[in-house]
């Protein structure tokens, strides 16, 4: 199945019913577990969570998150309280100073609590306590888009387990508190180097409607920004922290099925083994046909190595008992002559007593 066609199969939205079943089992669960478990002094708003199963690794990983609108935001600085951290650029390019931030965000009530300057991060945070208190310390973290880049290695390990890296904000622009409020309003979708994530969609202060609307919302949103879109994401599912994950969505495995229709099939015994008796036949008839391929080519004579090495050794084998014969006639001919001359030296001897 190609991409397209799955794109083309996939469905643009998620029955609200099932998400609904989901919040509401998750809800009653909560309440059970609310009943056994003792009750804290300081309760906080447990979250929902929404876990992403992709199909394929992003080719691209991205430090920064993508921001998915949601129609309920879980932080709402203007009816509750929220503590909110801007990074500022410091630094002789930017032109932006610690009191002209300051300024402009008490006279357009922009709800954040602390301005940074990167120069103070840069020497005030280098401890690893330091950057700990200060994850700690607020809510969410906003920066200049400038110093994007340069943030990882200042903030360090603790801004990243949290799901706390600062959202980019473009100073240049005038509508810092437009695009400070949309950050508020927005889940994120971290996209690393693997297949799942996790993206935060609702709270247990909200009401059932709103937690299904956000998970609505989000489903779409992260379908709309995931590579490939619905033919990449393989499931969905809903959790609280200790819950049990319940899917939501799951996609079709791709599988290459052969469907055989009834018609095709032989109807009778008598069908059945006559066409067996027809496999049976072309089978043998298949197996004679390779027999007469195989002799065709055939080599009735096959000359092998030890062959060759075999005459080698029988004529050197033949010349050395030639030249054996030869050493052995020259002896006895040898042999012969000295007997001779022995002869005659005893005659002479003889005769001359």
């Amino acid at each position: 199945m190609n991409m397209a066609e799955a794109a083309a199969e996939a469905p643009q939205a998620v029955n609200p019913e099932t998400v609904g079943k989901a919040v509401k089992a998750l809800l009653k669960w909560k309440d059970a577990q609310s009943n056994i478990q003792k009750p804290q002094l300081l309760g906080d708003d447990e979250l929902f969570y929404l876990i992403v199963t992709l199909k394929k690794i992003p080719q691209k990983p991205r430090v920064n998150p993508h921001k998915v609108p949601l129609p309920h935001p879980l932080l709402d600085p203007s009816s509750e309280p929220a503590e909110l951290c801007l990074i500022i650029d410091d630094r002789s390019k930017s032109g932006l100073t610690k009191d002209a931030a300051s300024k402009k965000i008490k006279s357009e009530n922009i709800p954040i609590s602390k301005v940074i300057k990167y120069s103070k991060l840069k020497t005030d945070y280098k401890a690893f306590e330091a950057k700990r208190k200060l994850c700690d310390s607020y809510d969410m973290f906003f920066a200049d888009k400038r110093i994007i880049p340069l943030l990882p290695r200042l903030l360090g390990k603790q801004f990243f387990k949290k799901k706390k890296i600062p959202m980019p904000v473009d100073l240049k622009h005038h509508n810092w508190k437009e695009q400070i409020e949309k950050g508020c309003g927005s889940a994120l979708l971290f996209l690393s180097t693997g297949t799942c994530s996790v993206v935060k969609v609702g709270k247990l202060s909200m009401g059932k409607e709103e937690i299904v609307e956000n998970v609505i919302a989000a489903i779409n949103g992260i379908a709309d920004i995931v590579p490939s879109k619905w033919s990449n994401i393989r499931s969905f599912h809903l959790k609280l922290l200790d819950s049990l994950a319940l899917p939501v969505y799951q996609a079709v495995p791709d599988l290459r099925l052969k469907i055989v229709a009834e018609t095709d099939q032989p109807s009778s015994k008598k069908e059945k083994q006559g066409k067996e008796e027809q496999v049976v036949e072309e089978e043998e008839d298949a197996s004679h046909q390779k027999k007469k391929k195989k002799s065709k080519g055939r080599i009735h004579e096959v000359q092998y190595m030890d062959d060759d090495s075999n005459e080698t050794n029988s004529g050197a084998k033949r010349k050395d008992e030639t030249k054996t014969d030869s050493a052995l006639k020259k002896k006895s001919k040898t042999a012969s002559k000295k007997l001779s001359t022995a002869d005659k030296k005893k005659r002479k001897t003889l005769a001359g007593q």
